[in-house]
């Protein structure tokens, strides 16, 4: 069962306050590389309980893909507190993904 949530502009205050890591996924659902990455995410949310994982899909959610100064998608953002600690714009593997978490 995936541990990916997806959040609006009105829920985004939640993880704003988390506190443990948080990985957001900005995407679009016509997005081909943010379809490509879906499963990745999955399997990376099943196996990291720890880690909150959230998804936001920009067309519908604006304001946070402009707070956040996303220019493409997708994009992966991770969050430590509330303040982002990486970054990754493209595609990515499971690996990608754990890395881009462990070393932020």
């Amino acid at each position: 069962m995936s541990q990916v949530t997806t959040i609006d502009d009105q829920s985004f205050e939640e993880v704003r306050t988390a506190p443990g890591p948080v990985l957001l996924d900005f995407y679009a659902d016509w997005c081909g590389p943010c379809r490509a990455l879906a499963p990745a995410l999955e399997r990376f949310a099943d196996s990291h309980p720890d880690v909150d994982v959230r998804k936001i899909n920009v067309d519908e959610n604006p304001r946070i893909a402009q707070e956040f100064g996303v220019r493409g998608i997708p994009t992966l953002v991770v969050l430590e507190n509330g303040r982002e600690t990486g970054r990754r714009i493209g595609g990515a593997g499971e690996a990608e993904i754990e890395k881009l978490v462990e070393h932020a």
